[in-house]
């Protein structure tokens, strides 16, 4: 069973085509047929017009429409005579007949003259068939001609009168995940209409679902972070007091899971924060990237010296990009706190910022162990780890660079570094350059 619509019509039509064809071909051959072999009588009938003055002698074939008809004139004379075929001939009435001469039918007209005197003008119908059947295949060339042409003229009016569907498709397919802005109605055929109306109330109920969802997450982050600071701040003070050894790892493995906690809480706030409203790139400020990374790293840096690793630059040209100074500083803090949580301790971390044709770069580099080959194509799912997580992460920090980096119609890429004296990840964030208005740069907050 064919599933393809575009097949259906192209078949269906085809079909209606080539039998509207054959019906009309065969009518058209048997009318055709007739008139050739009406057109041979009257030639016969011409022909027995000069022979009836006398024009022509018995036994002369006699040239009609062309040199092949093969047509001749018997005299059968006043009174039966000859052979026994001519005189069988010399009992028929005048006109046209089919008889049989010397063995094969022929088509022959008979005539009296006015002294009594008889003949007729005869020819093979076997010469008189083929010739009708000639001329009626003639006649059938343009139709079998045009049979194809017409298939050539569906198969490009069914691709184009579906082309607005494929356009529409190709619309839904180019567009972001979170894009869910009405299907416009304007140039497309009025059979599409129900089906984008159904599409537009299906995102309008998808676009409502996902907000509550927003909310709920932004809600729910927003009210643990207080009894979770609480907790938080209660463990602390149980560090001051004099407690057994076993009670205080048991406070430090407390301490060590609220502090996850309240950073999968931030992350959570941070990620309903961009998906609440999105603004658009042009919309955007225009941000120093090289500044806004300085100053993530200005704040990272007492944790980079506290675990002994070389946290700095490589490369810094000043470059500016579009885009929402929080969620962009936000995206470069997940990129160095995935880092620093990787990298051993004496590590190092490389961060380059460059310009490479009309992309700004932003590249950092790590000596920890990399990701697994096959969690490379799933690290930017939110709360997936990897097949081996370490560290206290929460799965969102990637999730939330992905969405950040293609909100700023950028691109982002994974790399595991596989030289024969290091190891580690090399994470390169490609944004589209902006031009330079002193007067609209921001820094990162």
């Amino acid at each position: 069973m064919i599933r393809s619509l575009r097949g259906r019509l192209f078949l269906g039509l085809t079909a209606i085509i080539i039998l509207t064809g054959a019906t009309g071909g065969l009518l058209v051959y048997r009318w055709a047929f007739r008139e050739a072999a009406e057109l041979q009588d009257s030639v016969l009938i011409q022909l027995a017009s000069l022979a009836q003055n006398g024009s022509f002698s018995s036994g002369q074939p006699l040239l009609g429409v062309e040199e092949d008809t093969d047509v001749w004139l018997i005299e059968l004379g006043a009174t039966p005579r000859g052979p026994a075929d001519d005189r069988q001939l010399f009992g028929l009435k005048d006109g046209l007949q089919v008889v049989m001469r010397k063995g094969q039918p022929i088509r022959l007209l008979l005539r009296t003259r006015p002294d009594g005197s008889r003949f007729a003008v005869a020819q093979p119908t076997a010469v008189r068939d083929d010739t009708a059947r000639e001329m009626a295949f003639r006649t059938l060339l343009p139709i079998s001609a045009l049979i194809p042409c017409l298939m050539l003229v569906t198969a490009i009016v069914v691709a184009h009168s579906l082309r607005p569907m494929v356009r529409l498709a190709g619309n839904l397919d180019a567009r972001r995940a979170d894009d869910l802005t009405p299907l416009p109605q304007a140039g497309t055929p009025s059979e599409l209409h129900p089906f984008i109306h159904s599409i537009n109330g299906l995102l309008v109920r998808v676009g409502l679902l996902v907000d509550q969802q927003r909310r709920f997450v932004a809600d729910a982050a927003h009210e643990l972070r207080t009894p979770i600071t609480a907790l938080s701040l209660q463990a602390e003070n149980l560090g001051s007091v004099d407690l057994p050894e076993e009670a205080r790892g048991r406070v430090a493995a407390l301490k060590q899971g609220m502090q996850r906690t309240k950073h999968l809480l931030e992350q959570l706030l941070a990620l309903a924060r961009y998906e609440a409203a999105p603004a658009e790139r042009g919309e955007m400020p225009l941000i120093a990237l090289d500044s806004a990374v300085k100053q993530v790293v200005a704040d990272l840096l007492p944790q980079a010296l506290d675990r002994g690793i070389d946290l700095g630059f490589q490369l810094v040209e000043p470059l500016m990009v579009r885009g929402e100074p929080v969620m962009l500083a936000t995206m470069v803090r997940n990129l160095l706190d995935n880092a620093l949580r990787l990298t051993p301790r004496a590590g190092r971390i490389d961060i380059g910022i460059y310009r490479q044709d009309e992309a700004a770069i932003l590249q950092i580099e790590d000596t920890g162990p990399g990701i697994a080959s096959p969690d490379l194509e799933r690290i930017f799912e939110p709360f997936f780890r990897g097949s081996s997580p370490e560290g206290d992460g929460s799965g969102l920090g990637l999730s939330i660079v992905k969405r950040v980096v293609e909100g700023l119609a950028g691109e982002i890429a994974l790399e595991n570094i596989t030289e024969p004296d290091r190891s580690g990840l090399r994470v390169t964030v490609r944004l589209p350059l902006a031009a330079d208005r002193p007067n609209e740069v921001s820094g990162a907050a």
